[in-house]
């Protein structure tokens, strides 16, 4: 593991030529109100070089006079403190968890800032974060570094992530996997006349059991027409006895996400009309997935998509144009995972091997209460994809069969 964090440091250097520095700052959680913040989770682009998810810790690469800085500050002996939020972090295990040997404190960052400005030449800050304290922003930094060029790091990682290697593939097929269990609880335990949120609740126990300490995003466990909004989070009302539920759902592990979506009768048995629907966002899924292979234009599956969609709402009587199927899906087909739910990575570039993504289609029929997602999680390949997700049940005689205790895998 320490291996995959110092070759995404080793990365980092050589990018920057002799004089550059580059800072990533871990971040903290804000204040929720008296003594309580929100929950921590570390800057992504930080933990990818560190391996850390500490609070008000920075990171510094960068090469000056030929010499390469490789540097951790972390923050000093908390003392009594500790009796009641736990220790902070030593240097000895600073190093040990991110094979940085060069650790300092943070009450050092300012003078040793102050140094280095006198000779560097580039100064690389990720411009994405938008919560740094002002001292640490671009504004602050321009008073410490004068009129040297600032350059982004925000483009820079994104390259970097956009391409997972197998340490990241093999934490995300264990978000995948808990993921997947969680949704088939709730489909094992819904009942017509359940809210939405017991039906979540099944979710919830599934990764409290499995360890997962946050989900990759809030949960959407949406019935009826609920699941024509796209990102109803609410959660809140009574399922009815014709209700499809719609859920998109992600565990975490070790920071990185799995992103599922499947969508379920309550009462366990499709309407011939929502079969009909189903069907046809099911078919428009596996169109995307056998076009998914290295060299494809991104944007292109979405066109696919669109096309295919055209068609068929024709056929519905809900299509007479092409601007006609904006009223019934309106979001793309795909996106990056990772890190983040939706990861960086351009999404304008030619798919390439080792970028995982989402295979996400809907339909949003809002006058019939009928909102249907299917999403599974691909990985491009050198001749194609891999669905990491394989292992979820999605077509309507599995789904049918599963809540009715009968579907055997295989």
């Amino acid at each position: 593991m320490s291996g995959f964090f110092s070759g995404n440091r080793k990365k980092l250097l050589n990018v920057l030529e002799d004089g550059d520095l580059a800072i990533l700052f871990a971040g903290a959680a804000p204040v929720k109100r008296g003594d309580e913040n929100y929950p921590f989770t570390p800057d992504r682009n930080f933990y990818y070089v560190t391996g850390i998810d500490r609070e008000n810790m920075i990171y510094v690469s960068g090469r000056i006079d030929g010499i390469e800085i490789e540097r951790l500050y972390i923050e000093p002996d908390n003392g009594q403190q500790a009796r009641w939020v736990g220790a902070n972090m030593t240097p000895e295990e600073a190093e040990k968890a991110s094979g940085i040997k060069d650790i300092k404190l943070v009450t050092d960052f300012n003078g040793d800032l102050e140094c280095m400005s006198k000779t560097a030449k580039r100064l690389f800050l990720d411009f994405e974060r938008v919560d740094l304290e002002e001292k640490f922003t671009a504004k602050g930094m321009r008073e410490i570094f004068g009129l040297i060029p600032f350059e982004d790091l925000f483009p820079v990682f994104a390259e970097f992530r956009v391409i997972k290697e197998e340490y990241e593939i093999q934490l995300m097929r264990k978000a995948i996997e808990i993921t997947r269990l969680g949704i088939e609880e709730m489909m094992k335990n819904a009942k017509s006349g359940m809210m939405e949120y017991e039906i979540e609740a099944y979710y919830d126990y599934v990764l409290k059991k499995y360890g997962v300490k946050d989900k990759a995003f809030q949960t959407i466990a949406a019935s009826g027409i609920n699941g024509t909004t796209l990102h109803y989070i609410n959660n809140n009302c009574k399922t009815g006895a014709e209700d499809l539920i719609l859920i998109d759902a992600g565990a975490q592990w070790g920071y990185y996400n799995g992103d599922i979506s499947r969508t379920f009768p309550v009462s366990g048995k499709f309407t011939e009309r929502q079969k009909t629907v189903y069907n046809i966002v099911l078919k428009g899924q596996q169109l995307i997935i056998e076009n998914i292979k290295p060299g494809v234009l991104y944007p292109e599956l979405n066109e696919m998509l669109k096309e295919y969609y055209f068609t068929e709402l024709k056929k519905l009587g809900l299509a007479k144009s092409k601007e006609d199927v904006f009223d019934y899906y309106f979001h793309g087909v795909s996106h990056f995972i990772g890190a983040q739910t939706h990861d960086v990575g351009d999404r304008g570039q030619k798919l390439r091997p080792g970028m995982i993504i989402s295979v996400e289609p809907g339909l949003y029929i809002a006058e019939w209460g009928i909102g249907i997602r299917i999403e599974d999680d691909a990985l491009v390949t050198e001749n194609g994809c891999e669905i990491l997700t394989k292992d979820m049940i999605k077509t309507v005689d599995e789904i049918e069969s599963f809540m009715a205790g009968a579907y055997k895998n295989g």
